[in-house]
């Protein structure tokens, strides 16, 4: 799944509204160069906007960013389905849900400065990029399972790296 050049079947002319909508995040990915960057910088800025317009103490914080990656993953696994059987491609570069979704992990437990924020945009795109085992093998996984899920864990990978950063330094 790591090429999204893959074409499985032709295109369809259908395209399902709220799986295109959520797949691609409102349209983040269909900018180009790097459409996974522009997914992650939109959920980052969310996060910020958001922990900072709510009166949110850390754990607020914290928690309310675990139900966000929840939800987005629990969406995000059939609308990803959706957009890639339409598409025609297997791991198609413009659903960026599965960015959103490993990118809101990576923030879990961050604290709400710049800093920590910038620092797990660039450890979950690496890590997204890279993808080190066992995280290329999730894309393996049956449609959009396999999509989101290997984002998921790459999220997971730069949560720990995050906090273990933010604990020694």
């Amino acid at each position: 799944m790591a090429n999204s050049n893959i074409q499985l079947h032709p295109p369809s002319k259908k395209k399902t509204l709220w799986a295109w909508t959520i797949g691609t995040f409102f349209g983040a990915g269909l900018l180009k160069p790097g459409p996974g960057t522009y997914g992650s910088i939109a959920a980052v800025l969310l996060w910020f906007i958001a922990a900072h317009i709510f009166p949110v103490t850390s754990l607020s914080l914290t928690i309310g960013t675990i139900i966000a990656a929840i939800v987005v993953t629990l969406i995000g696994i059939p609308a990803a389905t959706i957009v890639a059987r339409e598409s025609g491609r297997e791991d198609p570069g413009h659903v960026v849900i599965d960015e959103v979704a490993g990118q809101l992990i990576a923030l879990i437990a961050i604290p709400a400065d710049w800093r920590h924020a910038a620092l797990s945009l660039l450890l979950f795109r690496l890590f997204d990029i890279l993808k080190p085992p066992p995280i290329r093998q999730l894309e393996r996984l049956p449609e959009g399972t396999g999509i989101m899920l290997d984002d998921v864990a790459a999220g997971i990978l730069a949560l720990i790296v995050a906090q273990l950063a933010h604990l020694f330094f």
